[in-house]
């Protein structure tokens, strides 16, 4: 049994950290005011990114991001997408820690932080028999927990069919 990998969200604003370890932009548009070479980044991974249609409907609205969670979920089952959560995966699985960076105000409302909770709670791939992305439509919004597994305790979701 493997460990929780250690991945984290952060902006990209902030300065970088030596407990940072991979460094991977996830946002699909660069952060304004930020030259190329001066971000310290390993990837820029546009295919996790929400798409543009999705990032435009939910405009970083509290409010919605329960209904934007679930359909970046959705969104993450497409095949570019479960490419790059393949290599955002692998990266998680090294041991060394992944912050996912993105330019987002409100980090707990951010496809960073959706990312950074699936890729810490996924099984691994050898055991489950594919990508995280193809069991998404399966990840409770609330607990984070594999449906079919049962929900963690407290879940409002546990009591809706």
């Amino acid at each position: 049994m493997s460990s929780i990998p250690q991945v984290r969200a952060a902006r990209v604003y902030d300065e970088p950290s030596a407990q940072d370890g991979a460094r991977v932009l996830v946002d699909r548009v660069w952060p304004r005011g930020l030259r190329k070479d001066a971000l310290q980044l390993d990837e820029w991974a546009k295919d996790v990114a929400p798409s543009t249609e999705l990032r435009t409907w939910y405009g970083h609205d509290p409010a919605k991001f329960d209904d934007f969670r679930q359909r970046y979920l959705g969104e993450l089952a497409g095949s570019p997408q479960r490419a790059a959560l393949g290599r955002l995966r692998a990266l998680a699985a090294s041991g060394r820690p992944l912050t996912l960076l993105t330019a987002t105000k409100d980090l707990d409302h951010s496809q960073a932080a959706v990312l950074a909770r699936l890729l810490r709670q996924s099984a691994e791939p050898e055991e489950t028999g594919g990508e995280a992305a193809c069991f998404a439509h399966l990840v409770c919004p609330e607990c984070g927990a594999v449906t079919t597994e049962g929900h963690r305790p407290g879940c409002e979701q546990a009591a809706t069919p």
